[in-house]
């Protein structure tokens, strides 16, 4: 009974969807208040019967409610509670139930904390958010329902969850991930709505600026999580292998991340309207077509969900629907405005319009990357052909170069013009600094390695000049200093620095790791990196729902232990899978990574071990990122509703619409 009210409830949630795509349009249109306002409530039903629907979901898996086809395929009695909660959304119908659920979650948020918008304005941004959101339901209900039984026959015990996603890391991982991806939904239905209303004004960046900025942080949390879980979930000792669904959330984080900058000119200056409209349509966009990558079956992937390809026809028809439609309007109305704002090319807003065609640029390369063996097959007749590492590390890397340049000169700049003084003073005196850093790390190293050297040089140049830039804002008197900057300049600030100190993770960890495969016995030692790793043996143990050979593993360094490792090989009893453990010492400098591989026999084990130097600093940089996302949100501008209000009943003089 319980699952079958989650059908009902999924169903009355399109129906929600269906209204809060009408009639708040008939109410723009009518200029009838009540339906205006209508939205508010129609969200507030869509997310509610969404969240009923998710929890029936989910008592099903708690209670092992097999006659669930879906629970059947992805639990198993074994399983531990909390891995059966996120089983939920382990597999293709499941996952997708969440991404409903988000999408709903988003939808009453802008509903309830965008108060300060005029009623119709609120009223087109939450009609295109229930226009697609009846998409997804669609999607949901006839190719992907989650709620199918297998009465009268069902199995007692259930297959099992991909041993791959019982792991902390995927608990978590996906609801913050579809939390960005379907976030930038919101910046999309703000561009659609403003213009259909013809408002293209400073006024609705504002609007739509925080929005972006949460959705941009939580997809960069989600990214970060996704590469620290494939570091150490999936045997091999990396932390990001350009594989096509890793690249299918990073092109709508640099779109993002192109649109974070864009809105902040729009919304200062006046510049790049139609840039940033295009910028948020192309950032959702990407999002759905992650989705299609993911879900239609065209790819190979241990990301990917293995679904039919007709499901992915269904994804595809919406994909060219949604951005066809999108395009359309962009083009019948940005020919109709001009804008008549100027700055010079020393200007902050030069560094954004370099910085968005150098992003816009890499999301072409990997876009290119990713589906040119997709279209390779197809134009060859089944032929398979595969693009690796070395191509993106070719044509991506060099551009992310010049964007760290970019980026340590740009916290110089000001708005419209900058003086060649302000701009350039003690540059000289601060790359010195920068490469006297370098210097020291190369020694410390004990490399001189080009690209080690050039990024260290350009990290640091970065660090240094945000430093000196804080150092400057504050002025003399520290704490007043501190609090005279706004949550927008902290934001930005350690944003910066976690890029930084993830280039910097990124290039030590690329071009100074070690890595050997050994076969060790009971006793035997190995040397590697100043450390010593000695086999001690292997015993069998049991866990929850497998059985597993544990390896003991002693790291030391100059006679002294560091840390006892015990990495496994574990076969998961109702799926018959074999899956390796991995066992990590973890330091801020370094971390020495175990991973146990196949008995020869004789006690005789295959190990490979990898010194990592630096690799936590990737993923420190990436929390960094997302907390200045965040922190840009606590910015007492997006909840002034008196200047959000001044702001849209006053005339923009650089802004010109045709009559027609």
């Amino acid at each position: 009974m319980i699952i079958e009210l989650g059908h009902f409830a999924i169903i009355l949630a399109l129906a929600m969807s269906c209204c809060l795509a009408v009639l708040p349009t008939l109410g723009v249109y009518l200029q009838n208040p009540v339906l205006l306002r209508s939205g508010g409530s129609l969200a507030a039903g869509m997310f509610v019967f969404t969240l009923v629907s998710f929890i029936c979901l989910t008592l099903g898996f708690v209670n092992d409610d097999f006659s669930i086809a879906y629970v059947a395929r992805n639990s198993n009695t074994a399983l531990p509670v909390y891995y059966k909660i996120s089983a939920v959304w382990g597999a293709h119908e499941g996952s997708f139930l969440l991404w409903c659920l988000v999408m709903s979650s988003w939808t009453l948020a802008v509903s309830q904390f965008s108060q300060q918008l005029n009623d119709d304005m609120r009223a087109r941004v939450l009609a295109v958010l229930g226009s697609l959101s009846i998409g997804f339901f669609l999607f949901l209900i006839f190719t992907s329902n989650p709620f199918e039984r297998t009465l009268p026959f069902f199995p007692s015990e259930g297959a099992d969850l991909n041993p791959l996603l019982q792991d902390f890391g995927l608990i978590v991982h996906p609801p913050l991930l579809y939390v960005g991806y379907v976030g930038l939904s919101v910046p999309f239905a703000f561009a659609i709505a403003s213009l259909t209303s013809g408002q293209l004004d400073a006024a609705w960046a504002r609007w739509s600026r925080p929005w972006t900025n949460v959705a941009w942080a939580f997809l960069t949390v989600g990214i970060t999580l996704g590469s620290w879980w494939a570091y150490y979930e999936l045997g091999w000792g990396g932390w990001w292998f350009w594989d096509a669904v890793e690249n299918a959330s990073f092109m709508p984080w640099l779109l993002a991340t192109a649109l974070v900058h864009s809105l902040a000119a729009t919304e200062k200056r006046g510049v790049f309207r139609s840039w940033t409209v295009l910028l948020a349509i192309s950032a959702f966009s990407f999002s759905l077509l992650g989705a299609f990558l993911v879900r239609s079956g065209v790819l190979t992937s241990v990301h990917a969900f293995a679904v039919d390809p007709e499901r992915g026809v269904f994804i595809l028809y919406y994909l060219v629907i949604v951005i066809g439609s999108s395009l359309l309007l962009y083009g019948l109305r940005v020919g109709k405005m001009r804008v008549t704002v100027g700055f010079g090319w020393k200007s902050r807003e030069s560094f954004i319009l370099a910085n968005n065609l150098i992003l816009t640029v890499a999301v072409v390369t990997v876009l290119l990357g990713t589906i040119y063996p997709l279209m390779y097959e197809w134009f060859m007749s089944g032929q398979k052909i595969s693009v690796g590492p070395p191509y993106f590390n070719i044509v991506f890397v060099p551009l992310m170069l010049p964007l760290i340049a970019l980026m340590a000169l740009s916290s110089l700049s000001r708005w419209r013009k900058t003086a060649s003084t302000v701009l350039l003073r003690d540059q000289p005196l601060r790359l010195l600094i920068s490469l006297g850093m370098t210097i020291f790390c190369c020694l410390l190293a004990s490399t001189w390695n080009l690209w080690f050297l050039f990024v260290s040089l350009l990290c640091f140049w970065l660090i240094v000049n945000l430093l000196a830039d804080a150092r400057y804002r504050i002025g003399r008197h520290w704490f007043a200093g501190l609090l005279k900057q706004t949550p927008s300049y902290y934001g930005m600030w350690m944003a910066h620095i976690g890029i930084a100190l993830s280039a910097l993770g990124i290039v030590t960890t690329l071009t100074l790791s070690e890595e050997i495969d050994v076969l060790m016995s009971p006793g035997d030692q190995q040397q590697m990196s100043g450390y010593e790793i000695t086999f001690q043996g292997v015993t069998r143990v049991m866990g929850p729902n497998y059985s597993a050979d544990r390896g003991a593993i002693e790291i030391s360094r100059q006679g002294e232990l560091v840390e006892m490792l015990y990495p496994e090989k574990r076969l998961y009893a109702p799926s018959q899978n074999v899956m390796t453990e991995a066992d990590i010492s973890v330091s801020l400098w370094r971390d020495v990574y175990v991973a146990l591989g196949e008995s020869i026999g004789n006690q005789a084990w295959s190990v490979r071990v990898h010194i990592k130097p630096l690799v936590r600093w990737i993923w420190l940089g990436g929390v960094l990122i997302a907390l200045g996302g965040f922190t840009t949100v606590l910015d007492r501008r997006y909840r002034n509703r008196k200047v959000i209000r001044a702001r849209q009943s006053k005339p923009d003089p650089d802004l010109h619409l045709s009559a027609g």
